[in-house]
Formats: structure tokens, sequence, C-alpha cells
């Protein structure tokens, strides 16, 4: 197949293995979402929750940015906190930010959270997910996703987002083997969920470690880490890539890389360039664009696009934002980002050093 044939999931295959294609591959973190006129007129007439478990409704929001950006890639419209309700915890998703029931304090409420069966407590996912493969056929990557370990029991802890995760770090340091218990559970829940999600179709899988940078190199390499290589030991997802996307976390670049992942998602604070020295080229690198650079003038949006590119050479490079994208980005700036970064045409034809 030559270079000019090579579809949007071919793209996004080889440049999560390190190999070289004849330009990057372009996606956006949340980018199905309310920046979108579609998106909010959907929502205007259900709510979140019931267009995530609702099989075409997910796919119908998951296709709306490939249909308006012409993303690289579809991710399922879905939320890392499905994983927690799954296991037991009381879940709604109000206009200011989802909240999670029964907040996780005590010995025994670890005890109660159960291990659920994808195929059936959370078979909506995997739904959505088939649905969007049989629009996209082979020629669209579909991803799925979840929360990693830490940041998943940041949410089960605090009961909601509150910036500092210090109910979390409590339990942390005051009961480290009840916390590791918890870490645990998530992590092999986490890992079957995953499965069911390539099982139904997802071309790769992406984990969001979003709380990562509130942890010290320390605290992540004793509690984190051992968590995220029980998830990717037990997920053995062999060719299917997975993405391990970590907020804030500039000071755990070695320790991220030790996880496994395929691909590193690295946000705005992280220099490309730095990155992949001390990555090595052994892992693919994806992002890392500052999402507020969309609000600015669209020159300064392509602009991050090709620097971006520049920084790594585009060779085992997935071009995102280092986060997810703003409510109040236009339309228009969202698609200007895509379409740079997929007009970089790539000089350098060598594939990364894989390791061995």
């Amino acid at each position: 197949m030559s270079p000019a044939a090579e579809s949007k999931k071919t793209i996004f295959l080889r440049a999560c293995r390190g190999e070289a294609t004849e330009r990057v591959p372009v996606w956006i973190m949340r980018q199905a979402g309310r920046y979108l006129p579609e998106y909010r007129a959907i929502r205007e007439r259900h709510s979140f929750l019931k267009v995530a478990k609702t099989p075409d409704l997910a796919a119908e929001v998951s296709l709306q940015p490939l249909r308006r950006l012409g993303v690289d890639a579809v991710i399922v419209f879905s939320d890392i906190l499905i994983v927690a309700e799954a296991m037991g915890m009381p879940l709604e998703v109000p206009d200011g930010g989802p909240v999670l029931g029964n907040p996780i304090r005590t010995s025994a409420q670890v005890q109660t959270l159960h291990d659920f069966d994808p195929m059936q407590e959370t078979k909506f996912v995997g739904d959505a997910i088939g649905r969007i493969c049989g629009v996209v056929g082979p020629e669209v990557p579909v991803l799925g996703f979840a929360g990693a370990p830490w940041t998943l029991a940041c949410y089960m802890i605090e009961g909601r987002a509150r910036g500092d995760c210090a109910a979390a770090k409590q339990m942390m340091y005051a009961e480290p083997q009840l916390f590791r218990k918890l870490l645990e559970k998530i992590a092999r829940a986490t890992a079957r969920y995953l499965k069911s999600q390539i099982a139904a179709g997802g071309s790769a899988v992406q984990i969001f470690d979003t709380w990562a940078g509130e942890l010290s190199l320390r605290d992540f390499d004793e509690f984190e880490l051992p968590a995220l290589e029980t998830l990717l030991g037990e997920l053995s997802a062999g060719e299917t890539p997975v993405i391990l996307y970590a907020r804030g976390a500039s000071h755990l670049l070695k320790s991220l890389k030790r996880a496994g992942a395929d691909v590193l998602s690295v946000d705005w604070r992280v220099d490309l360039g730095e990155a992949r020295k001390v990555l090595s080229e052994n892992v693919a690198l994806q992002g890392n664009v500052d999402p507020a650079l969309l609000l600015g003038p669209q020159e300064g949006v392509r602009r991050a696009a090709r620097e971006a590119i520049e920084r790594t050479g585009g060779v085992g490079h997935i071009l995102n934002l280092g986060h997810g994208i703003l409510p109040t980005t236009p339309v228009e700036n969202a698609r200007a980002f895509v379409e740079a970064g997929q007009a970089v045409a790539l000089r350098a034809r060598v594939p990364m050093e894989r390791a061995r």
C-alpha cells in the first residue's frame, strides 16, 4: 500500500508502534462535547448518563467530531466513573460535575466493592463501540478508554473532583495496605472493562490518569505504578495499543515509561523534545498543545500544531491537546488544529527503535 493510500486507522496504529508515516494522526481529547452545537442539541433532550448509556446516542455523539472536524480517531462517548458505578457506587452527573454517592472511607466499603461483568453491567459501552465500528468500517480507528487506578480512587474516595485529592492521600498515608487493596480492585476491574471494549472492536484504548500530578515520584512509584502494572498485565492487550495519559506529570516520565503502555500522552507543561529524550524512542508520544491556545487566533492554533510536530519529528507521535478541549472553543479553531496537523508532511522516514 502506498503512503498516499493509507487509511486513518493505518496511520494511527503505525504511529502507536513508532513506525514512520506520511503525516501524524490527529484527534482531540473530549472531542465529543459541549463546544459542538450538535452535541448541545442532543443534551437539551437527554441527560449525560442517558446519552452515555444509550448506544445509539453515544455512537452519534462519538461520530460528530469525525464529521465536523475530520479527526483521525473516534473515541467512544462515556465517562471514567462508569467503572465506579459498576463496582457498586451510585453515580449522578449534574451540571456541576459528576458525583459518587457513599464515598469510600472504610475497609468495609472497600470490601463491598464488587467485581462486575462488563458484558452485563456495562454492555452499553461495548454496544456503542460496535455501532461506531459499523459506521466507520475498517478505515477509522475507534478508541475505548477508562480511568487509571489512582485517578478513579480519588473520585471514589472524594465523591467528586476537588483538585487536591486530600481525602485519597489521607487514606494512602494512614492506611497504605487498604489503599493498595482499593487500587488493586480498581485495576483488575478496569482491565476486564477495557478487554470488553477491545472485544467490541476498539482499535486502541486510553487510560486517563488525570490526577497523576498530585503524586510525588516516591508515592507514584510506591502506589500507582504497581496498580498500573497490574492493570496492563491483566489487560494483556497484545497488538492493541494502550495509551496512558498523565496530567501534570513531568516529574514522573521515567516511572510512567516503566508502566508499559505503548503511547504516553502528556500535557502542555511537558516539552515533547525533552520527553522524547527521557523516554528514548521506545514509547510513542501523544499531545500536547495547551487547550487554551485554541481560544486564540487561528494562526496561533496552526503554529502550535506545527511546532508540536517539529519537537518530535513526527515519528511515533499522535498530535493531540495536553488535556480536554475547552467548552468555549470555536469549532473553526478545532478544525484549524486538526487540519494544520494533518497538513504537515513528514520528511523523517526512519522508524523509532523499538525495545526488544
